[in-house]
């Protein structure tokens, strides 16, 4: 039986339409990126025939609100296998934190990882479009398995202070910092490809 990993992708929210459209108008395409896979898009290859890799498109990325991705993401449970890893990058970290703060995931989870996520917590002064962290994070903290922090320094999308944040309310969870990696958008991501291969024989 293959090793189950799914992966929640990043995305923006804008709390109003005048945002939303304002952001589009002023967005500059980069053919080049927009024709390079990126580490998510190459696990599979990265990590072999023993794992399956389940990347959903969530709706709307460029506008994301967490209801609409709670409903897609529960679509995903009648095909998950128990003892599986939650991967989570940018907006997809913050909603993995938020779904299993509220409510009961229907599998066992080994491990999740945060990467480069943002922590949108009670003080924040928009709505964030749904994605607002509970005040307490200890029902992830109790079912996430064994959870992992990944961030860069550097990262000017999402600063490093956010990890912090995590840290706060996931004494438990391991950081894993990074000193000139931005917001993981490169082609390859090596140090999380041995990680999942070190942890896989102890996870499964």
């Amino acid at each position: 039986m293959k090793k189950q990993i799914i992966v929640i992708h990043g995305g923006k929210v804008f709390d109003t339409q005048k945002e939303y459209l304002a952001y589009l108008r002023g967005y500059k395409i980069n053919i080049e990126k927009l024709k390079t896979k990126g580490w998510k898009e190459k696990l599979a290859d990265r990590l072999g025939k023993n794992f399956e890799i389940i990347a959903p498109r969530m709706p709307n990325p460029a506008n994301a609100k967490y209801k609409e991705w709670k409903i897609m993401f529960e679509k995903l449970f009648p095909f998950l296998q128990g003892n599986l890893v939650l991967l989570g990058h940018s907006l997809g970290g913050v909603f993995l934190a938020k779904y299993l703060s509220e409510n009961k995931f229907p599998k066992k989870i080994k491990a999740t990882f945060l990467v480069a996520a943002p922590y949108y917590g009670e003080t924040e002064k928009k709505t964030m479009a749904g994605f607002i962290l509970p005040k307490k994070l200890d029902k992830f903290q109790a079912q996430g398995g064994k959870i992992y922090l990944y961030h860069s320094k550097n990262d000017k999308v999402v600063s490093f202070a956010n990890c912090k944040e995590y840290k706060n309310e996931l004494p438990e969870a391991e950081m894993v910092t990074f000193r000139s990696r931005g917001h993981f958008d490169q082609a390859a991501f090596p140090e999380l490809i041995a990680n999942i291969k070190k942890l896989s024989n102890s996870l499964f």
